[in-house]
């Protein structure tokens, strides 16, 4: 099987740092050619392509064995040590899930041996128990949150009294199975308006994402189509006030979360990059075959 091709940046990244602006717009990058636009008509940076935690982990360890000056071994264990604390918060804020404070529901929830089935893996059922669990616990964070003349009405959202949340239906694409011991971060977000027209009033959807620890990457990944009802007079209504200005102050965080955590994952691969030149990715570079870190 051919190897799967690097992540690479335009010539100027610079070198040995990381980046805090946006990424140059010549990518060697078919998913990632354009920035794309947020609602409030900004431009957001690409997006990373989906494997970049592991391919990441993978160069600096190519790096690391051609071998590395002392400078370049701290510089490679500082990207590694922002990989494995940070990879959650930057590979699902990415896509604008909040993944610090509110909206952090479903986060660290260990997979049980008794979830897997006889296929030897987490049976499908269990994705959307799972998505449940953590929708419940996100709309209920914001009960926590919100101004004390709003908590209860918060609350009765999730109860069928007066006006709540039904569920319409509900999408899933599977990625890969998953297998006990693992742990898992459920992560839901608001997914914004689409088409010229003006939003329901009376309905959200909701993207939710299942991450595997184990894997460091999305085990799968679910579309909750929500409706607002009211129980009083059996019909559909539109969403309370409250709700929704709380909903458009959470679609800015996820726009700015997306766009900070986007930057944060081109800074590391410029960083990855700049070791490789100064390592095997440079014109006479000779491996050191004595397993000693070299001077300076």
């Amino acid at each position: 099987m051919p190897a799967r091709p690097r992540l690479k940046l335009s010539r100027g990244c610079p070198s040995g740092t990381f980046r805090t602006g946006p990424p140059p717009t010549r990518l060697h990058l078919s998913s990632a050619a354009a920035a794309s636009t947020s609602t409030t008509g900004q431009s957001l940076p690409p997006a990373p392509p989906q494997r970049w935690v592991s391919d990441l982990q993978a160069r600096v360890g190519r790096c690391l064995a051609f071998g590395c000056s002392a400078d370049q071994v701290s510089r490679a264990a500082r990207v590694l040590a922002v990989l494995a604390a940070e990879w959650r918060h930057l590979l699902a804020g990415s896509e604008g899930f909040l993944t610090r404070g509110g909206g952090r529901a479903g986060d660290s929830r260990r997979v049980v041996w008794g979830e897997m089935d006889s296929f030897g893996h987490v049976n499908n059922v269990n994705y959307f128990r799972y998505a449940e669990s953590a929708r419940v616990d996100w709309i209920t964070d914001f009960s926590v949150r919100a101004a004390p003349e709003h908590r209860e009405a918060w609350a009765e959202l999730m109860k069928p009294r007066a006006t709540g949340l039904i569920m319409r239906s509900l999408k899933s694409e599977f990625k890969f199975p998953l297998v006990y011991p693992d742990t898992i971060s459920v992560y839901h977000k608001l997914r914004p308006p689409s088409g010229p027209g003006p939003a329901d009033p009376t309905a959200i959807t909701l993207d939710c994402v299942v991450l595997s620890h184990r894997h460091r990457r999305p085990a799968a990944r679910l579309e909750e189509d929500v409706v607002v009802y009211d129980y009083r007079i059996a019909a559909r209504a539109p969403l309370p006030d409250f709700a929704a200005a709380a909903f458009a102050e959470t679609m800015r965080a996820q726009e700015a979360e997306a766009a900070a955590a986007r930057r944060a994952v081109w800074g590391l691969i410029g960083e990855v990059e700049a070791l490789e030149r100064g390592t095997w990715d440079r014109e006479g570079a000779v491996e050191d075959l004595g397993g000693g870190v070299k001077g300076g």
